[in-house]
C-alpha cells in the first residue's frame, strides 16, 4: 500500500501542488499560533510531512476543541508524504460536521482519494460532485485530476480525458506533458469506431479533438478535417493614410529557434534561409531585429533557448521544428511571447492562447487530395502508399475524408522500402476493378450504381518519385491506364526532369503554389534556387515554409480571432482553425511531358500591401 500510495501522488499536479498548498489553503483554528502548531506547520513547508503528521496528532490528541481540524491537517501532510494508510488513520476519527466550510472540500478530496485507492470509482465520484469552480486554485486543480482518475477507474474514458483538457491549460512543464500523455492514454482504450464518433460530434476548435486525432492516428487511422475555406486575405489596406494593412501587429524583435546541428541541420538551414530571404524582402519598416538561437537536439535545450531569447527581449518567436521539443515549449504555459512553431506538437495538443503550430504535415495532403476526388465526382478510390510513417498518415487522412464525403475505399495497399514488383500492390489494392487494355474503351458503371468503375475510380498513391516512377508504368501494364491517378507531394523531387519524370504523365498531385510561381507578390522561385541551394529539391518546400512562418508572425493575432482571414503563402493559403493550428490550402499540379505545371490556374492573390 505504501509503495502504490508513493506512485500515486507523483500523479500530474501532486508533485505540484505540495510546494504551495499549505499556504495558499490557509488554516482554521485559533490555536494554530501555539508553539506545537507552529512547528508542525513548519515541519510540512520543509517538507517533513511524516513527521508533520505525527505531530498534528499529538496536538488532535491534545486539544478536544480543534481536533478535527489537526487531524485533518495530519491527514493532508500523511498524503504528501504518499502514506495513504495513515490518511485514512487520520480521517476515520473526524466528525465532517465539525469541519468548516473551507475544510469540508479538503475533507472529500481526502476520501475520494483513498475511495480510488480502493478501485471504488462511484464513491469517489460522489465525494467529487462538487462546484469546483467555487475551489482554491490548487484544490480545483486536485479535483480536477482525481476526477479524470475516477472516471477512467468507472470506465468513462472520454469523460476522463475531456477532464483531463479542462485541467490543461493549468499546468506547466513536467506536470503538463504527463497530464497530456495520460489524455492519450485514456483515449486509446477505446476503439477506434468510438473514437470516430466522438471525434464527428465535436466542433473544429475543440480541444479535445487534436487528442482523439493522435489517439487514432497511433491504431493507422484519422479524423476527418474540416477543410479551411477562406475568403478575405490579410492586410487589406485600413484606409488611404494606413502605414500597415489591417490585422498587421509587427514585432520588435523575433528570435528563430533552430538546430545548427544533429540530424536536422539540413532541414534547419532551408527554414533559415527562408526566414532571412522573407526578413530581407520585407518592405515594412522599421524591421522587427531577428535573432537566431541554436536548440541543440532535445527538448530540454528548445526550452533553455525560448527562456534566453524572451531574457533578451524577443517578443515573438518562430520555432522549434522538433515535435518534443515543441511540446515541451508550449508546456512553459503561459509563454512571455508567443510562438509560432514550426512542426505539430507531440501529442497532438493544442498551443498556449497567442500561439500556434505550423507545418508541412502529409495529414493535409491526404484530407485535401480526398476533396479534390470528391469534388470531381470520384467516388470510389484504392490506396497505394509506401511503408514510412509520413505515407502511411497521408494515407490514413485521405481515407477518413473520402469516406466522411460518402467515397467508398475499394482496396489498400503498401509498398515496401526496396521493392521493385508492385504487380501484387496493384493487384490488391484494384481487385474488384477489371483491368482492360489501353485501347479499350472506358467501362462505365451502371447509371445510378453504386458499383465501382473506370468511370467513377481512381488511384490515390503516396509515395517518393524513385516509387512513382517505377509504380506508373507497372499500373498501366496491368491493365489499368485509364484510371486517374492523385498524389501527395512526395512524388515531386522539385526539380524539373522530364527524362525521367515522363512515366508521370497524368498524375495530378498537390503542394506549395510557390514551387510553381503560383502566388502572385512573392520573388520566383526559379530566381532563388539559381543562388541558394536550399531553395532546390526537396528543400523548396521547408525553404519556403520559412518564408510563411516569418510572413505569418504579425497577422497571427489577427487570424486567430477571424478564420476567413488568410495569408497566401509560398506552401499554400494560410489561415487558422480556431485552435491554434495553421492551415494550408495546396495547390494541384499534374504532370504533362515530364513537367509539372499547375493544374488549374494558381492562387492569383496578392501578399498584404506594404
Amino acid at each position: 500500500m505504501h509503495a502504490t500510495s508513493r506512485a500515486l501522488r507523483h500523479l500530474v499536479v501532486i508533485i505540484a501542488l505540495a510546494l504551495g498548498g499549505c499556504a495558499e489553503l490557509g488554516t482554521s483554528g485559533n490555536r494554530d499560533n501555539t508553539p506545537a502548531a507552529t512547528d508542525a506547520e513548519q515541519w510540512y513547508k520543509n517538507g517533513e510531512f511524516d513527521r508533520a503528521g505525527q505531530a498534528f496528532m499529538d496536538i488532535a490528541d491534545a486539544d478536544r476543541d480543534y481536533r478535527d481540524h489537526y487531524r485533518l491537517r495530519a491527514a493532508e501532510a500523511f498524503r504528501e508524504e504518499g502514506n495513504l494508510d495513515a490518511v485514512a488513520w487520520a480521517l476515520e476519527s473526524i466528525k465532517a460536521k465539525r469541519l468548516s466550510e473551507a475544510e469540508q472540500p479538503r475533507f472529500d478530496l481526502l476520501e475520494a482519494e483513498l475511495a480510488l485507492s480502493k478501485k471504488n470509482a462511484q464513491r469517489a465520484l460522489t465525494l467529487l460532485a462538487l462546484d469546483d469552480s467555487k475551489l482554491p486554485r490548487p484544490l480545483r486543480l486536485r479535483t480536477l485530476e482525481l476526477r479524470a482518475r475516477a472516471l477512467a477507474l468507472a470506465g468513462d474514458a472520454f469523460a476522463s480525458a475531456r477532464t483531463r483538457v479542462a485541467l490543461n491549460p493549468s499546468l506547466q512543464g513536467k506536470d503538463r506533458e504527463r497530464n497530456e500523455s495520460q489524455i492519450v492514454d485514456t483515449l486509446a482504450q477505446l476503439d477506434a469506431q468510438a473514437l470516430k464518433q466522438q471525434g464527428a460530434a465535436l466542433l473544429p476548435g475543440d480541444a479535445l479533438r487534436p487528442y482523439i486525432d493522435y489517439a487514432l492516428r497511433r491504431a493507422g487511422q484519422a479524423l476527418p478535417q474540416t477543410l479551411a475555406q477562406p475568403g478575405v486575405p490579410v492586410g487589406t489596406q485600413g484606409g488611404a493614410n494606413a502605414l500597415n494593412g489591417e490585422g498587421y501587429r509587427p514585432a520588435h524583435a523575433i528570435a528563430l529557434l533552430l538546430p545548427l546541428d544533429g540530424q536536422l541541420k539540413a532541414v534547419a538551414q532551408a527554414v533559415r534561409d527562408g526566414v532571412f530571404a522573407a526578413y530581407f524582402s520585407d518592405t515594412h519598416m522599421p524591421r522587427p531585429e531577428l535573432r537566431l538561437y541554436d536548440v541543440g537536439n532535445s527538448a530540454a535545450d528548445a526550452v533553455a533557448a525560448y527562456q534566453r531569447a524572451v531574457a533578451e527581449g524577443a517578443d515573438r518567436v518562430i520555432g522549434p521544428l522538433r515535435r518534443d521539443a515543441v511540446s515541451a515549449v508550449f508546456a512553459q504555459n503561459p509563454l512571455p511571447a508567443p510562438v509560432l512553431a514550426l512542426n505539430l506538437p507531440e501529442r497532438g495538443e493544442s498551443p498556449p492562447p497567442g500561439s500556434a503550430a505550423f507545418g508541412l504535415n502529409p495529414d493535409t495532403e491526404g484530407a485535401q487530395a480526398a476533396q479534390h476526388l470528391l469534388d470531381r465526382g470520384i467516388t470510389h478510390a484504392a490506396i497505394v502508399a509506401a511503408d514510412s510513417d509520413w505515407a502511411e498518415r497521408a494515407a490514413a487522412a485521405f481515407r477518413a475524408q473520402f469516406e466522411a464525403g460518402r467515397g467508398s475505399v475499394i482496396g489498400e495497399s503498401r509498398i515496401k522500402t526496396g521493392e521493385l514488383n508492385y504487380s501484387a500492390s496493384i493487384k490488391s489494392a484494384l481487385a474488384v476493378l477489371p483491368a482492360q487494355s489501353a485501347t479499350a474503351p472506358v467501362q462505365k458503371s451502371a447509371a445510378g450504381s453504386d458499383a465501382a468503375g473506370m468511370d467513377n475510380s481512381a488511384v490515390f498513391i503516396s509515395m517518393t518519385p524513385q516509387q512513382a516512377r517505377l509504380f506508373m508504368p507497372q499500373l498501366k501494364l496491368a491493365g489499368y491506364s485509364n484510371l486517374p491517378v492523385f498524389a501527395t507531394s512526395h512524388l515531386f523531387g522539385g526539380l524539373t526532369n522530364p527524362g525521367m519524370d515522363r512515366d508521370l504523365d497524368g498524375v495530378e498531385f498537390c503542394d506549395a503554389p510557390w514551387l510553381f510561381d503560383a502566388v502572385v507578390g512573392l520573388p520566383r522561385h526559379a530566381d532563388i534556387a539559381d543562388s541558394l541551394e536550399s531553395a532546390r529539391g526537396a528543400g523548396a518546400r521547408l525553404f519556403a515554409m520559412g518564408m510563411d512562418a516569418y510572413a505569418l508572425t504579425p497577422y497571427l493575432d489577427w487570424m486567430s480571432q477571424h478564420h476567413d482571414a488568410y495569408l497566401p503563402g509560398a506552401t499554400g493559403q494560410l489561415s487558422s482553425d480556431g485552435s491554434g493550428r495553421i492551415q494550408r490550402l495546396l495547390t494541384w499540379a499534374r504532370f504533362s511531358d515530364g513537367v509539372a505545371t499547375p493544374a488549374t490556374g494558381s492562387l492569383q492573390i496578392s501578399n498584404p500591401a506594404p
